[in-house]
């Protein structure tokens, strides 16, 4: 794909195009579950630009967020194409990358101690982001039961893929702040 212009003004009016050429309203249910895929990937991308500076065991987590950014444009793609019009080499997520994330999970998890409270967001700014990225994938999640209520023909693989990855990034938020000495907040019942 190459991009020689990036306006277009085909969006002027609130519309805008899905992979077929179909145009729906910009708040659709479709566009709203792919766009959040997009925001999502974003925050990732601000999490990797401070993994950049440590030189630490994180560059492990860099590695594997350059997969699931990938992974995530596969998600915003498949979100943005309705079934009927995907194309045969087309890629997709498959159970192998649910595995994958499963894997990293368990993984980074045996170095953590178990929870014994609700942690609270935080753990410096790596653990933070992290946290950040973890709700905006749980939003992700709910755009796209949304979007299967409305639309029985979107497949399920990339809600079970979001679902896992926000374990994932549960994980690797406390993984990042154990590695950098962060200290996790717990709630509290009664501050």
């Amino acid at each position: 794909m190459r991009i020689t212009k990036v306006y277009t003004k085909t969006g002027d009016k609130g519309m805008t195009g899905l992979v077929d050429g179909s145009r729906v309203r910009k708040n659709h249910h479709r566009i709203e579950a792919y766009g959040t895929v997009d925001e999502l990937n974003a925050v990732l991308g601000i999490i990797r630009t401070f993994l950049a500076e440590e030189d630490t065991e994180l560059q492990e987590l860099d590695a594997m967020l350059y997969v699931i950014q990938n992974n995530l444009f596969n998600v915003g793609a498949d979100l943005a194409t309705p079934p009927t019009s995907r194309w045969e080499s087309m890629v997709l997520i498959t159970n192998d990358s649910i595995l994958e994330l499963e894997k990293h999970i368990d993984t980074l998890n045996e170095e953590l101690p178990p929870l014994k409270e609700f942690i609270l967001p935080g753990g410096g700014k790596i653990g933070a982001f992290f946290h950040q990225a973890r709700t905006v994938c749980r939003r992700v999640e709910r755009q796209i039961i949304t979007l299967m209520d409305n639309d029985e023909s979107v497949d399920n693989l990339p809600m079970t893929y979001l679902n896992r990855l926000s374990d994932y990034l549960f994980v690797a938020g406390r993984w990042a702040a154990k590695k950098l000495n962060e200290k996790e907040y717990y709630w509290t019942r009664n501050p």
